[in-house]
């Protein structure tokens, strides 16, 4: 069974079992919507890649964790499209689950999912405790104060935000919670692991910032033009796009770079690489750059 169809399937399970029977269809409903809206599973695909480069042992544990991750994900971008924040209406190409389902409904999945990832930890773990208390660790730093993807929503908040620190709780604290539970399931050392998490979540934001000016709406899933809208920190607007990009290109470098040497490093490695190529498809840049081009040309003749 390839990473993919792994993550998913564990999903399925542990989204169902955790749900039980006799909650509020609608609000399990909009749970669904909200995980299983076609997602690349990038998260718990790290956990799942670096379990099986760390000798993975309880596979049942590493599922559950992988679930976590992408549960605490999924609330995260419930919450970053209300009207309170981005106001988005489309996530993922379909409707973000405030305009399907309306604002209650909304908030409530969200905190919904964050309590379910932690019910789906709990559940796999009782039988391993010693493993169990630092993967709930890792999770919470992940998620909470002071650097998790709380605080970095919450920088938006703020008069001014570092970039860095911004980007690095926003998008990359769940990275690095990814792949430290990997090797957390397998009672490992999470800390060569850490680097890999920060450079590729941090890779993501900056992506996520490329793909906002280029008016990519397709490929974000969501509105163009948000940063600008909002008036958030962006590394496209600090840098400029080219500067931007190359940053990128330098985070992916050493995001693979990290990889400990293990007996999976290429199956990450591809990993890194084939989602590299999907944030930021290397042919839809070089349009984007030609034709920003021309349209400079066309105004100075």
């Amino acid at each position: 069974m390839d990473l993919l169809k792994r993550a998913e399937k564990s999903l399925e399970f542990h989204f169902e079992r955790a749900a039980g029977s006799g909650a509020p269809p609608r609000l399990v409903e909009a749970m669904r919507h909200a995980v299983f809206s076609g997602g690349a599973r990038v998260r718990p695909q790290l956990v799942l890649s670096v379990a099986m480069a760390c000798g993975e042992d309880v596979p049942e544990l590493t599922d559950a964790a992988a679930c976590a991750v992408e549960l605490m994900h999924c609330a995260s971008l419930v919450h970053d499209d209300m009207p309170a924040f981005d106001n988005a209406d489309i996530r993922r190409g379909r409707p973000s689950v405030h305009k399907a389902f309306g604002e209650p409904l909304a908030l409530l999945a969200g905190d919904a999912l964050i309590v379910m990832a932690y019910q789906v930890l709990l559940n796999a773990g009782q039988a391993h405790p010693e493993r169990l208390v630092p993967l709930m660790q890792n999770l919470s730093a992940g998620v909470g104060l002071p650097s998790g993807i709380v605080a970095g929503q919450a920088w938006e908040c703020e008069v001014k935000a570092d970039l860095g620190q911004y980007q690095r709780a926003k998008t990359g604290a769940l990275f690095v919670a990814a792949t430290c539970a990997g090797a957390l399931c397998c009672a490992s050392d999470a800390s060569p692991w850490a680097t890999l998490g920060a450079s590729l979540g941090e890779a993501y934001q900056v992506a996520d910032d490329i793909r906002d000016v280029m008016g990519q709406a397709i490929l974000l899933g969501k509105p163009a033009g948000q940063d600008a809208l909002h008036a958030r920190p962006s590394a496209a607007s600090e840098l400029g796009l080219d500067g931007a990009m190359a940053h990128f290109q330098s985070l992916i470098e050493l995001a693979t770079a990290s990889i400990p040497l293990c007996s999976h490093r290429e199956l990450l490695k591809q990993l890194v690489r084939r989602e590299a190529e999907r944030l930021v498809p290397s042919e839809a840049f070089a349009q984007y750059r030609l034709q920003q081009s021309s349209s400079r040309q066309s105004l100075s003749a």
